[in-house]
């Protein structure tokens, strides 16, 4: 399994290159959701809480990689239902459940997080912030690391056979999420209107996992495509915003 010799293959380079590229794209989501949720530590505490996150994420992938088979055997039904839209009984794998419940708890912990946005965030007497607790931030951060590895790990699956490659992926792609993960965060908490839009496309995001717990695939591409329009959109506003002045278009004239 841990043939170094598959190096001398170009392929593999290019497999390595690919799958790492893919990881990043992926694993995009869960920085957005730790930078966000980690917001609720202390000023001090949230480089820390960013870093744990990032670093389960990665134990979770690899271990996960490590089980393959385990994870092939979460595509086997556990049970049968019969729904009304199904011509056949509908065969519910663990995978499913996985994908359900993770979808639920995306969408509602965004929602959560657009309400107390809304409404302001919650202070003591005092006027300073309410902050949570390491653990219960780190529990959360467990919650959707387990969610995103799966979709991480069976798409690795798909693109490449060789897990030490896959493994090398995973850890090459949270190696540079970790790097950047600060910036990331820096510039979404001093965005108000970029943390809403994250949270919105968290917000979808759990709604497609919810799908795919139902075996409705939504093509990914059109999910990013659309995450990409809209942030193009909002990095526009931003730079409107900031025009002392209004922008001035020039007439045409036509002879």
């Amino acid at each position: 399994m841990f043939d170094l010799s598959v190096f001398s293959n170009p392929q593999t380079w290019v497999s390595l290159l690919t799958l790492t590229f893919m990881e990043i794209v992926l694993g995009i989501d869960n920085i957005i959701f730790i930078s966000i949720i980690v917001n609720r530590l202390p000023p001090e505490q949230q480089q820390r809480g960013r870093t744990i996150g990032l670093m389960l994420a990665l134990l979770f992938r690899i271990g996960l990689l490590l089980s393959i088979s385990w994870i092939v055997g979460l595509k086997d039904p556990l049970f049968h239902v019969n729904l009304p839209w199904t011509e056949s009984d509908f065969g519910v794998t663990g995978r499913d459940i996985i994908l359900f419940l993770g979808g639920l708890f995306l969408i509602g912990k965004s929602t959560t997080e657009i309400h107390t946005k809304l409404q302001g965030e919650e202070e003591h007497e005092g006027g300073s912030p309410v902050y949570s607790t390491m653990s219960r931030i780190i529990v959360q951060i467990i919650i959707i690391d387990i969610v995103f590895s799966f979709d991480s790990i069976l798409t690795a699956v798909g693109l490449v056979d060789n897990v030490m490659i896959m493994i090398l992926a995973v850890i090459l792609s949270m190696g540079v999420m970790l790097a950047f993960s600060g910036l990331v965060a820096n510039f979404v908490n001093r965005n108000p209107t970029i943390k809403m839009l994250a949270l919105s496309f968290l917000i979808m995001i759990g709604v497609m996992l919810v799908m795919e717990s139902f075996h409705k695939e939504i093509e990914k591409g059109y999910i990013y495509f659309a995450m990409f329009f809209s942030l193009v959109v909002e990095l526009l506003n931003m730079r409107l915003r900031k025009q002392t002045e209004p922008v001035h278009l020039r007439d045409s004239h036509y002879d």
